[in-house]
């Protein structure tokens, strides 16, 4: 990972709050050409007991804009392993970096 600088306390407890089970990063965010005003791609896995709500996605974005300090693509990775463009899918679940497990 270059140069992504967060409150490691402070999303551990987002992780929590929202019953996450795993995270993990793909795209710029792991290459060379990740720069300062590159966003950051992150692919979650909420725990079984996660009970999300219409908007909450949109929230949770929102709160990690402001953990990263920019802006941030948000993915849920039952939504990309049932996609059907299997190009899109497995390049990002062949290219994505666990950085959090529960």
């Amino acid at each position: 990972m270059v140069n992504l600088t967060y409150d490691r306390a402070a999303l551990t407890a987002w992780f929590r709050r929202w019953a996450v089970q795993e995270v993990s990063l793909f795209g710029s965010v792991l290459r060379e050409d990740f720069r300062a005003d590159s966003d950051v791609d992150v692919l979650v896995r909420f725990l079984p007991k996660a009970e999300l709500g219409l908007w909450d996605l949109n929230r949770m974005r929102e709160e990690l804009k402001q953990l990263f300090g920019r802006e941030v693509d948000l993915l849920d990775v039952k939504v990309v392993e049932r996609s059907r463009n299997y190009l899109r899918r497995a390049a990002i679940l062949q290219a994505s970096e666990r950085v959090y497990a529960a």
